[in-house]
């Protein structure tokens, strides 16, 4: 398929094991030979979905990196596979090509959890962690003092604002308590274990850390460790 300019070899993979191409009428399998004079055609569903750029929600685990494997920790894009999507995902039909370049547009650390956005589109990647980006974040934090006393009675009037990190201020964040022992945070920006820093800063341990919302869109029912297709209605 590589030779008669129908695809490249990685798209012609693709296609195949996805049933879209036929040699003479028959479906084609990987590995198979075909003589110049026989004809290769492609379904056109195959021309569609390659024009199609897929944005995909993670629930994150604990014990996953964002992006690239680090310190013998896996990236979080191994979880995609038919085996861990959601059940109750009324999405598109999995392809294999929709977990080729996917990248994530945020990161969550680690030892963090939640809703993970990993996307083909860099339309979507833009605005969710683009310069002038001001999309919400929502996370539950539960936290800790680090030792008694330590969080002064201003300690929720200074994460809301006032803070600063590596010499820049914060913008301002909407932050509450959910409960005695878990703190509600909206922000607007992403810096690197952003939260963690702030509360540190104030005199608290997070001991767990959640992302439930992005934008208008929320993590909701969707397992730990599994996966859905942005839906066609939902927008950031």
């Amino acid at each position: 398929m590589a030779e008669r300019s129908i695809a490249s070899r990685r798209e012609a993979d693709a296609w195949i094991e996805a049933g879209w191409v036929r040699v003479n009428g028959r479906v084609a399998v990987l590995g198979q030979r075909v003589r110049g004079d026989e004809t290769i055609t492609v379904d056109p569903a195959a021309r569609q979905e390659q024009a199609r750029r897929v944005t995909i929600l993670l629930h994150k685990p604990l014990g996953y990196v964002s992006a690239q494997a680090e310190d013998g920790h896996p990236p979080a894009v191994t979880l995609l596979t038919p085996a861990n999507r959601w059940a109750d995902d009324r999405g598109l039909p999995w392809h294999p090509g929709h977990a080729r370049g996917l990248a994530p547009a945020g990161r969550l650390d680690i030892d963090s959890t939640g809703l993970l956005v990993l996307t083909q589109d860099g339309r979507v990647a833009r605005h969710l962690i683009g310069e002038d980006s001001d999309v919400e974040k929502e996370y539950l934090v539960r936290v800790e003092p680090i030792a008694p006393g330590a969080f002064a009675a201003d300690g929720l009037e200074r994460l809301r604002h006032g803070l600063e990190l590596d010499g820049q201020q914060l913008r301002p964040a909407r932050v509450s308590w959910a409960n005695e022992d878990q703190l509600r945070f909206v922000l607007r920006e992403g810096r690197k274990r952003q939260i963690r820093r702030m509360c540190e800063l104030v005199g608290l341990k997070v001991v767990a850390l959640k992302r439930v919302r992005i934008g208008s869109v929320v993590l909701g029912k969707l397992p730990p460790g599994q996966w859905r297709y942005l839906r066609d209605d939902e927008r950031f």
